[in-house]
C-alpha cells in the first residue's frame, strides 16, 4: 500500500483546515485518481487509530486533504501549523451505495421487470442517491408512497420523483 509521510503547513480555504497534496504524490497514492481519493490519514502521529477522510480534488492533478476537526483536536495543531503528515490510500474504501436496498423497494423491483431494468441501468451514483433517500423514510406510509412514485417512473411512465423530472425510466 503506497502511504507519504511529509511535512506541510496546515492553511485554510474558505473557513476549511487542509494541507494540499501535490499532483506527484496524488499520482504515488492511487495513479490517475480524479475524483475524491478515499484516504486514511494522521497529523503528528495522531489520531492514534488514523483517520478516514476523502481528499477532494482541486482540479489540476492536486488534492485538498481537508482535517477534520477531530483529527486537528487529537494533533492539537491549529491552521498555520508546520505538521508531519502521513497519508495511505484506503484500500478499505468501495465504492457503490452506502446504503442496502430496502427489502420493500427490492420487492418492488422483483415483481416489475420494467423497473427492475431501467433500475439496472441507472448510474451507481443515482442508485446511492435513491437507497440514501430511501434510508430516510421511517413510515410505512412514506415507505409506500415512494415505492409507488419510484417504480411509476423506473416503469418508463414521466412524473416528478426526487425533486427531478422522470421520462422513459431515467
Amino acid at each position: 500500500m503506497a502511504s507519504l509521510h511529509f511535512q506541510a503547513t496546515i492553511e485554510i480555504n474558505n473557513a476549511n483546515p487542509y494541507v494540499l497534496i501535490t499532483p506527484a504524490q496524488a499520482y504515488s497514492l492511487k495513479s490517475n485518481w480524479r475524483k475524491a481519493m478515499p484516504v486514511i490519514v494522521q497529523i503528528n502521529g495522531r489520531p492514534e487509530k488514523p483517520w478516514h477522510i476523502n481528499m477532494m480534488p482541486k482540479g489540476d492533478g492536486s488534492f485538498y486533504l481537508y482535517l477534520h476537526g477531530d483529527v486537528r483536536k487529537a494533533s492539537g495543531t491549529v491552521v498555520g501549523d508546520t505538521v508531519m503528515v502521513d497519508v495511505s490510500f484506503d484500500e478499505s474504501y468501495e465504492g457503490g451505495p452506502q446504503h442496502r436496498m430496502p427489502p420493500w423497494f427490492r420487492e418492488a423491483l422483483q415483481n416489475n421487470t420494467k423497473a427492475r431494468s431501467a433500475w439496472n441501468n441507472l448510474s451507481p451514483s443515482r442508485h446511492k442517491e435513491i437507497l440514501r433517500y430511501f434510508s430516510w423514510l421511517k413510515s410505512e406510509e412514506a415507505q409506500k408512497r415512494n415505492v409507488e412514485k419510484a417504480i411509476f417512473v423506473l416503469s418508463g411512465n414521466e412524473g416528478r420523483f426526487m425533486g427531478r423530472d422522470w421520462k422513459d425510466g431515467e
